[in-house]
């Protein structure tokens, strides 16, 4: 018989077992918030107002008036203009998983609804799709739409959220960048409001293009907006950059945006904005 005895299992040895899908884990102060608390405050962190990437779908369910929204050319999707095939596996692969996984044909849905009774045209990138990225559908989404909000005669609202143009498609993606300003030059000639609401990450040919050209530019706290990444323009500069750099609101004190909102004020923010609006043109 051993000298020694296995020691009783007590509250303090046993492990404490949580359930998955219960915690997150905030990306920016660390710190273990429930799962449930995070969602009831918009996917926001309690804890220091982080706000998390969130779908293409669930922004229109914040920004929209519940049941208003009717989705635009959802039968769009890509195809393989130059038969990309990297190391890996083909395009068209690619976008096969991506569509599995989102259950969106594009990284973008564009459609027209109502804010506070308002009627609006809106586009919404999901950048769990493909990065977010702009190649020739998306770029084609977001001209129909805003070329409907010239119809219709009605704001449009572009929700950004992209690491850039997708290089699969080449030059049929960098064409999308003026194909798209174009559209928007034309919807500000006819006098249409256009407001750009950037959220984290919206960078490259997104940003290069229609991301800031709104009226109104709007930036969700904390959101990573720019043209190429920090570590691209330290190396190229040569110089280390500012610990905000190109955060939401570092842009907005170098006038780069017009506003930064938080999550829970935004569809209120952008109802009186498009008041604010059609007061003026009535004065006109």
């Amino acid at each position: 018989m051993a000298w020694f005895k296995k020691p009783r299992e007590t509250t303090r040895t046993k492990k404490v077992r949580i359930p998955e899908g219960l915690w997150v884990k905030c990306e920016n102060c660390k710190e273990i918030v429930y799962k449930k608390e995070v969602e009831k405050n918009l996917q926001v962190c309690p804890k220091c107002n982080y706000h998390f990437r969130i779908s293409a779908i669930e922004r229109l369910n914040l920004l929209l008036d519940p049941d208003t929204f009717e989705e635009m050319d959802a039968n769009l999707f890509p195809l393989d203009p130059l038969g990309f095939n990297d190391a890996n596996k083909p395009y068209p692969e690619k976008l096969k998983e991506y569509q599995e996984k989102t259950k969106l044909k594009e990284a973008v849905i564009t459609g027209e609804g109502l804010i506070k009774g308002h009627s609006v045209v809106v586009a919404a990138m999901d950048f769990s799709f493909f990065g977010g990225s702009m190649g020739s559908v998306v770029g084609e989404k977001i001209t129909r739409a805003a070329e409907r909000a010239i119809a219709k005669k009605v704001p449009f609202i572009a929700i950004t959220a992209s690491g850039g143009a997708r290089m699969q498609e080449g030059m049929f993606s960098l064409m999308q960048m003026a194909k798209v300003s174009q559209a928007i030059a034309r919807l500000k000639d006819e006098g249409i409001l256009y407001i750009t609401i950037l959220c984290d990450p919206t960078f490259g040919g997104v940003t290069a293009s229609f991301a800031m050209l709104g009226d109104i530019i709007i930036a969700e706290p904390k959101s990573l907006i720019g043209f190429a990444g920090p570590r691209v323009i330290e190396q190229t500069t040569k110089q280390q950059l500012p610990e905000d750099f190109q955060r939401a609101e570092f842009l907005l004190s170098h006038g780069f945006v017009d506003v930064v909102v938080e999550r829970k004020e935004l569809k209120k923010t952008v109802a009186l904005l498009i008041e604010l609006f059609a007061g003026n043109k009535e004065k006109q």
